[in-house]
């Protein structure tokens, strides 16, 4: 980061799990922070984690274009500039459903969260990082293990993990004239709400109903702080961070 600006973080999906946690670390360490998510009450439960940190609280649905706009304009207009973007709202969608009787419009909300959201909020950042001075920022997609290997019954939320692998990829290229680095970091079984099922029984690829470990959120939040203070010069294209023991190499 240039050390003649204070750096600016904005964090998607902010309210809770992953997101939180992201945001914590970085207002703890001294970014500026715009906390985005659907929930304006959630948002303002993470700024009070650090309540002398420089955060701002952005109620935003990142499916939805004019609020992905409103986001990146009121944190360009509080604190001047968009130096990072960790771009980590998402949703699993209804879980256990087998793919034949899983609804569209289920699927829709999947790939309209997840997907085109990034999308949104990576463009959005695009343009930003491109205009300012000094040129350049980072995007850093939260993908997941299910971008290389799936679980049962998550048709939904693998296709859009495997083609954020792909929005990752063709934003690094097209970042590079700009000084804009992109890269993803691969979550596994991090312990927040969305996986605490896991740590009582989650179904296997071979049918069987298994407890898995879990990892502490704030070993993610430091990998992706990490990751989030190189300089533009280098970048972690992609990270993959899980629980130890988690079934992910071999799974199925």
């Amino acid at each position: 980061m240039n050390a003649e600006h204070a750096r600016t973080a904005v964090v998607t999906g902010a309210g809770s799990g992953i997101g939180r946690a992201v945001a914590v670390e970085l207002l703890r360490a001294g970014w500026s922070v715009a906390l985005a998510g659907r929930r304006a009450g959630t948002l303002e439960e993470t700024a009070a984690l650090v309540p002398d940190g420089a955060s701002l609280v952005v109620a935003t649905d990142v499916a939805r274009p004019d609020e992905v706009t409103a986001l990146f304009a009121a944190t360009v207009g509080r604190f001047g500039r968009v130096d990072l973007l960790f771009n980590n709202a998402g949703t699993f969608g209804p879980g256990g459903v087998p793919v034949e009787e899983l609804p569209y419009d289920a699927w829709r909300h999947v790939v309209d969260t997840n997907l085109n959201g990034a999308f949104l909020c990576a463009q959005a950042a695009f343009r930003r990082m491109k205009e300012q001075a000094p040129q350049g920022g980072r995007i850093i997609n939260n993908g997941s293990v299910s971008a290389h290997a799936p679980r049962p019954h998550s048709v939904a939320y693998t296709a859009t993990k495997h083609a954020l692998t792909g929005l990752t990829k063709s934003l690094s290229l097209d970042g590079r004239p700009y000084s804009i680095a992109v890269g993803q970091i691969d979550i596994g079984n991090a312990a927040t709400d969305m996986t605490r099922r896991m740590e009582t029984g989650a179904l296997q690829a071979n049918g069987v109903v298994a407890p898995e470990p879990v990892m502490d959120v704030a070993d993610v939040a430091r990998t992706v702080r990490h990751m989030a203070e190189l300089p533009l010069a280098a970048n972690v294209q992609f990270a993959t961070v899980l629980a130890t023991a988690m079934p992910y190499v071999g799974r199925g």
